[in-house]
């Protein structure tokens, strides 16, 4: 993975780590504090779903251009099928923290 990747990875991952302890711990000392950093991480997340879904549109179409204007160069197709690709395990990632939030919401 390149650099990016990994760095947005981190921060998906921090993101829910923070909601996770946040959820857990909302009868802390302030949960004022508590309720208003779920409330952004949850614009976050909301934010981070409409994003996503245009973004993975452009990515498998401009994937799928790759495939169909190389002409038979090995290297175009596999860069082609590797953004395709990549494309829908972004978008897949993206939908299944939304899931996983839920579920440790439904838990906690």
């Amino acid at each position: 993975m390149n650099k990016n990747k990994k760095i947005i990875c981190l921060i998906v991952l921090i993101s829910i780590i923070v909601v996770s302890i946040t959820n857990v711990y909302a009868a802390a000392s302030t949960p004022t504090l508590i309720n208003k950093l779920n409330t952004a991480l949850k614009k976050i997340l909301t934010y981070l779903e409409k994003l996503a879904t245009p973004a993975a549109g452009v990515a498998i179409a401009t994937g799928v251009m790759i495939r169909k204007l190389s002409f038979g160069d090995e290297e175009k197709l596999i860069l082609g099928k590797r953004t395709i690709i990549n494309a829908i395990i972004g978008y897949l990632t993206i939908q299944l923290i939304d899931l996983i939030i839920k579920f440790i919401e439904e838990i906690v």
